[in-house]
């Protein structure tokens, strides 16, 4: 459980940092066969809006939703639902997880179509 603790004591501190600037946090989370990203507000965290690879629309192009063509589907897709509700500024939160591979993927793919962060 070594691993997991360390994943979630950086979130915990990632989270407090993000707290403090008081800007909607985009929150990735992924398992081994998934990918998920929500907005969250910054003062009652509530969901604004969300995507993963369980999406019905995604079930058509993906065959597998844990590799990096998954991730930048479901990046482009919550920069669209971000822009939809009104978002074009967020903090990403990694929860944790290394800034590599389909965290990467997503992120580069939600700033490619209208996010900044």
């Amino acid at each position: 459980m070594e691993k997991k603790e360390a994943r979630l004591r950086r979130a915990r501190l990632t989270r407090a940092r993000i707290k403090n600037a008081g800007v909607v946090r985009l929150t990735v989370h992924k398992t081994p066969r998934h990918i998920y990203a929500q907005l969250i507000t910054p003062v009652d965290s509530k969901v604004l809006a969300s995507a993963s690879t369980l999406d019905k629309t995604f079930k058509t192009e993906l065959g597998y939703g844990g590799n990096v063509k998954a991730a930048s589907l479901v990046g482009k897709a919550i920069a669209e639902r971000a822009r939809s509700v009104g978002v074009t500024r967020v903090a990403f939160d990694r929860s944790g997880f290394k800034y590599h591979g389909r965290v990467k993927a997503l992120a580069e793919a939600a700033r490619e179509n209208g996010l900044t962060f």
